[in-house]
């Protein structure tokens, strides 16, 4: 695991973004994984302007959603594969036909769960997975407790993460309870791992996921392991993880 802290949020996001620009130099044809959340937005902003200025090359990724709501339709505005599209897929131009959708709404979720690792095998693995950090320590929607062997598979959502999604519900009574997730097997084995975190309120966990024991009751601790990934933070997030 590499750490860079830099100074604020923008720094984060466009550290980040030299990060993944250098993954997309190596190889134009990316399997990703992107995530939602607040904290990727201005990286994949950033990431849409250079590719508006001609220094970026996108249309050759493969994205996979990372998670989803299970019970809601991907043209629903509040699932998590709108917010993908409106903050990925649109501004770098993937095409329709190079995505990969985690199927909250199907009948079979497990079948669902299936054919999306199959993808991925397919695929030969994630070449690139852009993360956030949870505020217990989750990656995607892998609550605690998840090992490094917890497959893509349906989970309940922890009362952290409700109350972390209640703002784009409009209450926490509103936020559906179980989810769809990419498995730790599947993250921990991307091959570049970039996992963005800023804030003082992420400070706390942070230091669990960089210090703390490699636990399953913190599943971002497992990312100690993994030599592909890095983690960069501002510095109200790594605090004296940065001494």
């Amino acid at each position: 695991m590499n750490l860079i802290v830099v100074e604020d949020h923008a720094a984060v996001s466009q550290t980040a973004a030299e990060v993944v620009a250098a993954s997309i130099t190596e190889n134009a044809d990316l399997t990703v994984v992107a995530a939602t959340g607040t904290t990727p937005m201005d990286l994949y902003g950033e990431l849409a302007n250079r590719r508006r200025r001609g220094e970026l090359v996108t249309s050759g990724w493969r994205v996979f959603q990372l998670d989803e709501y299970v019970g809601i339709p991907a043209d629903d505005r509040r699932s998590l594969y709108q917010w993908m599209k409106c903050a990925v897929l649109d501004p770098l131009a993937i095409p329709a036909d190079r995505t990969v959708r985690l199927r909250g709404d199907a009948a079979d979720l497990v079948a669902a769960c299936d054919d999306y690792d199959l993808a991925i095998e397919s695929s030969r693995g994630l070449d690139l997975a852009i993360l956030g950090l949870g505020p217990n320590g989750h990656l995607g929607f892998n609550e605690p407790p998840s090992d490094p062997t917890s497959p893509t598979r349906v989970v309940t959502l922890s009362a952290e993460s409700i109350r972390s999604n209640a703002a784009y519900w409009g209450d926490e009574e509103d936020v559906p309870r179980c989810a769809l997730t990419a498995g730790m097997t599947v993250l921990l084995s991307a091959r570049h791992i970039v996992l963005v975190v800023s804030g003082g309120h992420k400070r706390g966990i942070l230091e669990r996921v960089l210090r703390g024991p490699v636990t399953p009751e913190v599943p971002a601790s497992h990312l100690q392991s993994c030599g592909g990934c890095t983690v960069i933070a501002d510095r109200l997030a790594a605090g004296h993880a940065s001494a």
